[in-house]
């Protein structure tokens, strides 16, 4: 029990280290739908003390139409555009875990924004993974959509900060090895004394 209360304390410890570290960046998730960005975004932000924003959601308020509808009413040029707009505004404000739509990295605007304001992380999923996990929604992607996208994509989100693997483990694992990397990104020595 005392253990189980001294890792307490050092997470704690190691949670605010990095929030402090941040000084005053966001942690901007990135990658393909389906590679855990707003479940594992909410978990980090709660780990962190900081707000979890996803972007898609802030898009489609901001518009008062679901992103589907923007694609069919405006096409994808007028989405990029706005996406790119609510994504600058977003790491203008106060630091937050920032959950970005997965196509988000392919506006170079939107890239040096992140690049400048914020600590990018690509969660890398493999295409099962993704695809189990976005299977079950109607408005995404098929199999054949993700295939096409990832190696267009990939190469941008190669350019993260951090790269994580996103995988079938609870994602509470994968929250413990992002707040690992960040740790080793901000060079916070007590990262060394962790164990994820």
């Amino acid at each position: 029990m005392v253990n189980g209360a001294v890792q307490k304390t050092a997470e704690n410890g190691l949670e605010s280290a990095i929030a402090r570290a941040l000084a005053g960046r966001s942690v901007v998730l990135v990658g393909m739908m389906g590679a855990g960005k707003s479940s594992i975004g909410r978990r980090l932000a709660a780990r962190l003390g900081i707000p979890f924003v996803d972007a898609d959601t802030e898009i489609e308020s901001a518009a008062g139409m679901t992103i589907p509808e923007i694609f069919e009413k405006h096409g994808e040029p007028y989405f990029r555009a706005g996406e790119a707009r609510v994504i600058a505004r977003l790491l203008d404000g106060k630091p937050s875990v920032l959950a970005t739509g997965g196509g988000a990295v392919m506006d170079a605007n939107t890239r040096d924004l992140i690049a400048a304001k914020g600590i990018s992380v690509w969660l890398n999923a493999d295409v099962d993974v993704l695809v189990k996990r976005t299977k079950r929604r109607t408005d995404r992607p098929l199999v054949e959509k993700i295939k096409e996208l990832m190696p267009l994509r990939e190469p941008f989100y190669a350019q993260s900060k951090i790269v994580v693997h996103s995988r079938d483990e609870p994602h509470d694992t994968i929250v413990n090895e992002i707040m690992g990397a960040l740790a080793t990104h901000l060079r916070i020595p007590a990262a060394k004394e962790q164990t994820p």
